[in-house]
């Protein structure tokens, strides 16, 4: 099957020739601002949550322009809004979407990975410049994910932001073979996120005593994801899950899960705007923190956590977040 091009759109004008179009890891790796990043849906029918990304980034916006300008490109005082963001936005979709698409007829059927992408630019009549990338859509493997932790939480956790493309790489070394996300925590037992996705562990619920009103007592397992105040990414899936759990009562915990506590999980999965929920099928932790920045993955030793059987709170979990892909779907009709 021919390659499919990248489409890069800037402040309205598609960027040319579409051959020359980075992907999306090298675009953000050279670039200073803030993004999110969606995907389309149901044969490029509709794109995911495009008004929950929307305010996403712009709070992203605000957060870097309010802790540390210099990683926005921009000058202490700045301010660009959502009411700025959003019409600059689609006018690039409106533009890109037509090119994507006859990309999509030339090499087949996929759906397409779509990130917005904001960064300051002061000789701008609005402030700022405003990206869409446009990049081929390919699932993962549907075999759970397999997951190391090995680093430590990221810094101005609450705003998405290229920086942090760039300063993940140094994880890299203490990838382990065959793992395909990596998690961070600031001690190897508090486990706060991944480093492109937020984490959740589905516990045995422990014995509570002076607890007998409580209407879900009864339900055996509960959901761990780190709050937000221990440094974790917003995230739009994540928001997602705790209003289904909610929803269908399932107990939810905001609380970092503890490694140390890995013999009372019976599930865990991962969740960001491209997978929406992949269950885990393996983590992998140093059997000692100690001297870890220093080292590759094959000077560490290493324990395990296996999930075995089917994940039922997963999958539940999962079905809802489909129903509400389906029912949220912002139409691309409407950037034509």
């Amino acid at each position: 099957m021919t390659s499919c091009h990248h489409v890069l759109v800037v402040n309205g004008v598609v960027s040319q020739p579409l051959s020359d179009t980075p992907p999306i890891s090298l675009f953000l790796q050279n670039h200073s601002g803030a993004y999110t990043t969606s995907r389309t849906h149901n044969g490029v029918s509709s794109l995911l949550f495009w008004d929950r990304h929307l305010l996403r980034l712009a709070n992203s916006v605000k957060i870097l322009l309010r802790n540390s300008p210099k990683w926005f490109g921009a000058s202490p005082g700045t301010s660009i809004t959502e009411s700025l963001i959003r019409p600059r936005l689609e006018d690039c979709l409106r533009e890109g979407f037509p090119l994507a698409l006859k990309e999509r007829e030339r090499t087949g059927n996929q759906e397409f990975v779509v990130t917005a992408f904001i960064s300051a630019n002061s000789a701008a009549s609005c402030g700022f410049d405003s990206y869409v990338h446009f990049g081929a859509y390919r699932p993962p493997a549907e075999s759970g994910a397999r997951l190391a932790i090995v680093g430590l939480g990221r810094e101005i956790a609450a705003a998405k932001h290229s920086e942090w493309v760039r300063r993940r790489k140094h994880l890299e070394k203490l990838r382990p073979p065959l793992a395909t996300e990596l998690l961070l925590s600031n001690d190897g037992d508090q486990i706060l996120e991944g480093s492109v996705t937020n984490f959740f562990a589905v516990c045995r619920r422990r014995e509570t005593a002076g607890t007998p009103d409580d209407s879900r007592s009864s339900y055996p397992f509960e959901v761990q994801t780190a709050p937000l105040r221990d440094g974790v990414l917003p995230g739009i899936i994540r928001q997602l899950i705790i209003e289904v759990c909610s929803r269908k009562g399932i107990p939810f915990q905001e609380v970092a899960p503890s490694w140390s506590d890995r013999s009372w999980w019976v599930e865990a999965f991962i969740s960001n705007g491209l997978r929406l929920v992949q269950q885990v099928e393996l983590i992998q932790a140093p059997v000692s923190w100690e001297g870890l920045q220093s080292k590759t993955w094959e000077e560490v030793s290493w324990e395990e956590k296996r999930f075995e059987g089917s994940p039922l709170v997963t999958t539940e979990i999962l079905k809802e977040i489909m129903e509400l892909a389906n029912s949220e779907g912002y139409p691309i009709k409407n950037f034509f």
